[in-house]
């Protein structure tokens, strides 16, 4: 998924502010779903982050086009693991891996519904 930096996502010298990256990944995982008819919302159950480890290798700028990657790393039975990366003209300037749990509305952590894992093989294997 390729997305633009806008002044909003800038501070006041221009540069990406740090939590935009994670906006900008969280952005391509729904994108994984909207472009395939789904919702990120399952049956009144979502996926919430449990764990980020993120690299920041280099800044992204004003007017800058970023390309958001996500690899599948891990799918357990109510979490999965997931490698993020953005790159600005094939240069790596992001990464991280990302752990989410599959949460519904009373609070309590879920077996991710079979439908779901397969989906997320089926669309992750392909996806770059």
């Amino acid at each position: 998924m390729k997305i633009r930096v806008y002044y909003k996502d800038t501070d006041c010298g221009g540069i990406v502010y740090h939590a935009n990256y994670l906006n900008f990944c969280e952005m391509a995982r729904s994108e994984l779903f909207f472009q395939n008819g789904k919702s990120p919302a399952i049956d009144g159950c979502h996926f919430a982050i449990k764990h980020i480890d993120a690299n920041f290798v280099k800044p992204a700028f004003l007017g800058d086009l970023l390309e958001i990657t996500t690899k599948i790393k891990k799918i357990r039975h109510t979490s999965f693991i997931l490698f993020q990366q953005i790159h600005k003209e094939k240069n790596l300037i992001f990464e991280m891996e990302i752990t989410l749990v599959f949460l519904c509305k009373d609070g309590k952590i879920q077996k991710i519904p079979s439908q779901t894992k397969e989906f997320f093989k089926q669309v992750l294997d392909q996806s770059t």
